[in-house]
């Protein structure tokens, strides 16, 4: 190549070469890195006596007389090289040099410097090994898991850091990666310091360090994760045998109220199947009642967690059309948000189902509750302030809708339909609901 494309060639590359006096007075230059001879007299001028002095020590010494270094010069990084003589060689006085523009190499050091910090302090477990078992490198999560500190596991062979039973496996795993040069993803099993046992999951793949190929590997602790799915796994299979064998009729409802989960018991209730009220809606099959109101009331509370069990009882509609009053006791499941993850409900009592009953009035509730208290119509109707005329229309009105032909029958009904509350006393009505207990 000639002189003339050689210069063309450095135009268009981040370098920058010069020919100066003995007064470091640039006499000729060229290259991509300065657009101008100006800018590379200062780049020269900030080299100082440099040239000189390499010159004059070369001299007396007998030396070529070349001197390397790096420099900074408009927040740009160069690496230099100049030396005694013209490039014409001549013999002329003067120095010549060349400066390359490496701007781009520290950056990308920089880049690495920042990788190697962030994987140093990563939450994740990683290391290097060798071919060998050594350890080249492992990070802060990695000696954790042995309880120990970076420094303490690198260098170290695999036979001293991991348990016994462990080290016959992580070499196999080794071998493997590093026969075939593929990476391999897997859960694997180890022993903690203390020997409890431990799981993780992760990489395992080649890299080249040092000019070998070696192993390298990634990996997340999941023991807590999977200790925590198994006690779940185990507590939902409880739950499940308990709903489906303790004969109690119960339901997981969603926040939005539909059917997650419901026992035979309580399909048998409403004479449905199971897989046919999973994603209903537990309104369809709540009669029409002026206690709704109050169970909707509750349901807000503890789906927002201002309660977390409330009592109270409601009148069902099964797939016949007979209704039963049941005591309900929901419960929230709490979840990691401010609303519940659902609601149980719990339905440890009912009533026999029977055919819908007209609403019975204020007064024929009262003369219900004072009849089943053992008081006599004398009483009831000064209680009632009502005259004996009067209750005996409220009595015969109550024997023709409960079918009840005597005062004793007219008590067993009211108890059987779910009129008056079997746990109660003094007697009072099943209609209405309660809190059992602050969120």
């Amino acid at each position: 190549m000639s002189d003339m494309g050689l210069s063309t060639l450095l135009e268009r590359m981040p370098v920058s070469w010069w020919e100066a006096d003995e007064g470091l007075r640039i006499v000729n230059c060229g290259g991509g890195a300065f657009h101008d001879p100006g800018t590379a007299q200062r780049f020269v001028d900030s080299l100082g006596g440099t040239a000189d002095a390499a010159r004059e020590g070369a001299a007396a010494e007998g030396r070529s007389g070349i001197d390397r270094r790096q420099v900074r010069f408009g927040g740009r990084l160069f690496d230099v090289t100049s030396f005694p003589g013209r490039l014409a060689g001549d013999g002329r006085g003067g120095v010549s040099g060349l400066a390359v523009d490496i701007s781009a190499l520290e950056r990308g050091r920089h880049g690495y410097a920042a990788f190697t910090d962030f994987a140093d302090f990563a939450p994740a477990a990683a290391f290097i090994r060798d071919a060998h078992g050594r350890y080249l490198w492992a990070n802060h999560a990695y000696a954790h898991l042995y309880g120990t500190t970076p420094d303490a596991v690198i260098g170290s062979s695999v036979t001293d850091v991991d348990a016994p039973e462990d080290v016959a496996t992580f070499q196999t795993l080794d071998r493997q990666v590093l026969s075939s040069g593929k990476p391999v993803r897997h859960t694997i099993g180890y022993h903690r310091p203390d020997g409890s046992p431990g799981r993780a999951v992760g990489h395992r793949f080649p890299v080249a360090e040092g000019g070998q190929t070696c192993v390298a590997g990634i990996y997340i602790d999941i023991t807590d994760y999977t200790l925590a799915l198994s006690r779940r796994r185990a507590a939902e299979e409880d739950l499940q045998a308990l709903s489906e064998h303790s004969g109690l009729p119960c339901a997981l409802l969603s926040p939005g109220g539909r059917i997650r989960r419901v026992s035979a018991s309580a399909a048998e209730l409403l004479r449905v199947h199971v897989p046919d009220l999973l994603g209903r809606p537990a309104h369809r099959y709540l009669a029409p009642a002026d206690d709704l109101a109050g169970l909707r009331h509750a349901w807000r509370d503890l789906v927002n967690r201002r309660w977390r069990r409330f009592q109270t009882s409601a009148v069902f509609l099964d797939a016949r059309g007979d209704e039963w009053r049941a005591r309900v006791l929901l419960t929230a499941v709490s979840g990691g948000s401010r609303r519940a993850r659902g609601v149980w409900a719990v339905l440890p009592h009912h009533t026999l189902p029977h055919p819908p009953l007209p609403p019975l009035t204020a007064a024929q509730l009262r003369i219900l509750t004072l009849l089943s208290a053992g008081h006599g119509n004398n009483e009831i109707a000064a209680s009632l302030r009502l005259s004996r005329q009067t209750l005996d229309y409220h009595l015969a009105r109550l024997r023709e809708l409960l079918a009840a032909p005597t005062r004793l029958a007219l008590v067993s009904r009211a108890y059987v339909l779910g009129i008056l509350d079997p746990q109660a006393w003094p007697p009072r009505s099943a209609v209405g609901c309660r809190p059992a207990g602050p969120c």
